[in-house]
C-alpha cells in the first residue's frame, strides 16, 4: 500500500495553496457579502489550467488524473466553497459530459473555450419536482424537422447565468420512456435564465432556475445516444460525488487549522482555551474527521484513475466527508464561541456554506441508498 502523492501532485497542491491564499482568501468574505461572482478570478483559474486538469491535450487540457482535480478543489474550498464549487461544476458538470459523450464536432465547438476557462457550462438536471428522483424529469424535447423544441424548467443550476456561460447541457424527456441530454447554447431564444437565487450559503457561486419556452436547438445538439441521458447523468454524478467529497475535506481541514490557531491565543480563566479538554478534544475530533475523509476521498479518486469500479467508494466518501464537514463547521463555531457567530469569520461562512454539501449531487439519503444496494440489500 502506498499513501504518498506523486511529485506532480505535491507541486500542484503547493501552487493551489498559494493561489487560494493570495487570490481567493483575502476577498472571499467581501464576495460573500456582496453575492458577487468573481469572473476575473475564474478566468485566472483558467489561465492556470485548472479547468483543463483532466481534459485531453487535444482540447488544450493537461490530460491529468482525477486525483489532481480533487487536490485543486480541496485547496480552493479551504479558502472559499463558492470558488471550489465553481471549479467542481465547471469541470464535472460542464466539461466532462461533452468530453465523455460528445461528438467530434461538439467537442471542437465547445471544449477549447471551456477547457481554457474562457467560458463556463452548466448541467441542467434538477427540476422543481425532480431532485433525488431525477427519473421524474418533466422537461420535454420534441423533434420538429431538424430542431429540438424544448419546454420545461430546471432548478438550482450552477454556472448557468454568468457573464461567461456559453451553454447548459440539460436532460429532457424525448419520448414517453426515454430521457436524453441536449446542449442548449446561452442566448438561444426561449432559453430564459431566471434571477439568481438568494441562498443561505455559497453566495459567490452562480445559481439560477432556468425556463425553456419553445426553445429550439439543432438536432445535432443531442449529446450522445438518444435515450441514454439517464445513464449519462448517473456516470456524471458518480464522478461528482468524489469531487464534492474533496470540497468537504477542504472545509474540515480549514476548520481544524482555524480552531488550532484560535485556541492557542484565545484566553479564558488565565489560560489559552486549547489547554482545556473541552476544547482540545473537539479539535482532536476534527483531526480524526480530516484524516478519515482524506483517506476515503483519495481512495475513491485512485480507483477512478486506475479504471477500477468506484461507485460504492464515491458514495461512501461523499456521505462521510460531507456529513463530517457539517459537524466540523458546527464544532469549530463552538470553539470560536461568540466570535464564531459573527459575519467575517471563516468558520461562520463555512458553517452556512457546508449544509448544501449534504444535498448537492446526491443527498445523504441517496448515498445511503447507493451504498445499501452495493451491499446487495433488496432496498427500494
Amino acid at each position: 500500500m502506498n499513501f504518498s502523492f506523486t511529485d506532480e501532485h505535491v507541486a500542484l497542491r503547493a501552487m493551489m495553496r498559494e493561489f487560494a491564499q493570495s487570490r481567493v482568501a483575502p476577498h472571499a468574505q467581501q464576495w460573500d457579502t456582496d453575492h458577487h461572482f468573481p469572473v476575473d478570478v475564474v478566468t485566472e483559474m483558467g489561465d492556470l489550467g485548472l479547468f483543463g486538469i483532466t481534459a485531453d491535450a487535444k482540447w488544450g487540457g493537461a490530460g491529468g488524473d482525477f486525483t489532481s482535480l480533487c487536490i485543486a478543489i480541496e485547496e480552493l474550498s479551504k479558502a472559499d466553497q463558492s470558488i471550489g464549487i465553481t471549479l467542481e461544476a465547471g469541470v464535472g458538470l460542464g466539461i466532462n459530459p461533452i468530453h465523455e459523450f460528445g461528438t467530434a464536432e461538439q467537442k471542437q465547438q465547445w471544449l477549447p473555450d471551456l477547457v481554457a476557462g474562457r467560458a463556463l457550462a452548466g448541467f441542467g438536471l434538477t427540476e422543481p419536482d425532480a431532485g433525488s428522483d431525477a427519473g421524474a424529469t418533466a422537461t420535454k424535447a420534441e423533434l420538429d424537422g431538424d430542431e429540438w423544441v424544448i419546454n420545461g424548467s430546471k432548478a438550482f443550476i450552477t454556472n448557468s447565468g454568468t457573464d461567461i456561460t456559453s451553454l447548459v447541457t440539460i436532460t429532457a424527456r424525448t419520448g414517453p420512456s426515454e430521457i436524453s441530454t441536449i446542449i442548449v447554447p446561452s442566448g438561444t431564444p426561449g432559453f430564459i435564465v431566471e434571477p439568481a437565487y438568494r441562498k443561505m450559503g455559497w453566495h459567490a457561486s452562480d445559481t439560477h432556475p432556468l425556463t425553456f419556452v419553445d426553445c429550439r436547438v439543432p438536432r445535432e445538439n443531442l449529446l450522445g445516444e438518444r435515450g441514454r441521458g439517464f445513464h449519462q447523468f448517473l456516470a456524471t454524478l458518480d464522478d461528482g460525488r468524489i469531487a464534492i467529497a474533496a470540497m468537504a475535506l477542504g472545509v474540515i481541514e480549514a476548520c481544524l487549522e482555524e480552531s488550532i490557531e484560535y485556541s492557542k491565543h484565545r484566553m479564558s480563566f488565565g489560560k489559552p482555551i486549547g489547554s482545556y479538554q473541552a476544547i482540545a478534544f473537539k479539535i482532536a475530533d476534527l483531526k480524526v474527521m480530516a484524516d478519515a475523509a482524506r483517506l476515503l476521498v483519495y481512495k475513491a479518486a485512485w480507483l477512478k484513475d486506475e479504471g477500477l469500479p468506484f461507485k460504492q467508494e464515491a458514495a461512501v466518501a461523499k456521505l462521510y466527508a460531507t456529513e463530517s464537514a457539517v459537524t466540523a463547521t458546527r464544532e469549530a463555531t463552538q470553539v470560536f464561541g461568540g466570535s464564531g457567530f459573527l459575519d467575517g469569520t471563516l468558520v461562520a461562512r463555512h458553517y452556512r456554506d457546508a449544509k448544501v454539501l449534504e444535498i448537492g449531487e446526491g443527498t445523504s439519503e441517496i448515498q445511503r441508498l447507493v451504498i445499501s444496494r452495493g451491499l446487495g440489500l433488496p432496498i427500494r
